[in-house]
């Protein structure tokens, strides 16, 4: 069942998700001696990611990936690999791998094999951040792209190719089963629009109208204005 957090501003949130992910991300080495921790792009995270470049844990052993990229290349403003790349894998975080999912061949479809293999061995993931859209959309699984269902499915591959009317540009997101495989998954909200978007979700029929709701029963779900 999901939690919810409210806090008194958004660094405070950021400050306190970035100490309860760091202690879950230390807790899986001690146990595996290893860790990986999927995060997405946008704008709402970057004060998290700040915040867990300073955690003093052992980075080395752990792998960021990403939820979700727009398939741009990473000099693009819009990248989410450059994003990760420039405010948290740098500090204490340096020390982890990266895999990044920046745009090399024309289309998504083209890289899908690549990186698919890039993650495969570093599944299921230990730690899930997670966004939210106004739309209820979360990674990039949004209410009709083009393969939701597919992604949606528990047959999905872990990763697919996604274009939707609410996309600017083709996407590349992790599907519904790696998400729920994740031992921990944390939501992000910001601002009344997206506490009142949850409540939606909550209440939706089905994950194709709202895709966040392939995790809402186990995510901790962190709020502020």
């Amino acid at each position: 069942m999901s939690r919810f957090v409210s806090y008194a501003s958004r660094e405070l949130m950021m400050v306190a998700a970035a100490g309860i992910i760091a202690g879950q991300l230390q807790e899986h080495v001690d146990k595996s001696g290893r860790a990986t921790l999927a995060v997405p792009g946008g704008t709402t995270p970057g004060p998290l990611f700040d915040a867990l470049a300073t955690a003093d844990i052992d980075w080395a052993t752990i792998t960021v990936m990403l939820t979700d990229e727009r398939w741009v290349s990473e000099g693009s403003a819009r990248s989410n690999t450059a994003l990760v790349r420039a405010r948290l894998i740098t500090g204490f975080a340096a020390a982890a791998s990266f895999i990044g999912f920046a745009a090399v061949e024309k289309t998504p479809e083209l890289g899908l094999a690549r990186l698919s293999a890039a993650i495969k061995a570093h599944l299921p993931l230990s730690v899930c951040v997670l966004g939210m859209g106004s739309d209820m959309h979360t990674a990039s699984l949004f209410p009709g792209a083009d393969r939701l269902l597919e992604a949606l499915s528990e047959s999905a591959p872990p990763l697919l190719p996604m274009r939707a009317p609410g996309a600017t540009e083709p996407r590349l997101s992790l599907t519904a089963p790696v998400l729920r495989g994740a031992a921990h998954v944390h939501i992000l909200l910001t601002g009344q629009d997206k506490k009142a978007a949850l409540a939606q979700a909550e209440q939706a029929a089905s994950a194709k109208n709202a895709p966040v709701r392939v995790v809402l029963d186990q995510a901790d779900i962190h709020w502020s204005l």
